[in-house]
């Protein structure tokens, strides 16, 4: 994946912190989700005063984009930070990590972790979510 494609990704995911919806943990975060066929779905964290309700921005671009009818991903980015401000690498929850596998080959799905289009990282699902579970593990011999 060339430097532009991240650093768009990354205008992409910085853009959606001012759309987050977070009252309660005044954490922002936003993601942009890059399809194979080059389309971007962003999303952000939407909090809710129960918090199980809550949705992570990575979730909310994934859900977008399968509810379009989208299942082949390429690579996402993710900032986030208090108040929307971003001082430090914002990874994927534990959760948003099992959506990724639902729907990517962990070897080659790239995950950037941002702290702006010039500081950023980059790695792949089986990096960030080893012995990652998914239907292979229950599929019928």
């Amino acid at each position: 994946m060339n430097d532009s494609v991240c650093k768009n990704l990354i205008r992409e995911a910085i853009g959606m912190l001012k759309r987050s919806y977070a009252p309660y943990s005044s954490f922002h975060v936003g993601a942009a989700l890059l399809t194979k066929t080059n389309k971007i779905y962003t999303g952000c964290n939407i909090e809710n005063a129960t918090f199980t309700p809550t949705n992570c921005a990575e979730r909310t671009a994934f859900f977008k984009a399968v509810s379009e009818g989208e299942k082949d991903f390429v690579a996402i980015a993710v900032v986030g930070g208090r108040k929307g401000n971003i001082i430090d690498y914002c990874p994927p929850c534990g959760v948003c990590r099992q959506v990724m596998m639902e729907f990517c080959d962990p070897k080659k799905f790239i995950i950037i972790l941002a702290k702006s289009e010039e500081d950023y990282c980059a790695y792949t699902l089986a990096d960030i979510l080893p012995l990652g579970f998914s239907a292979k593990n229950i599929e019928d011999e």
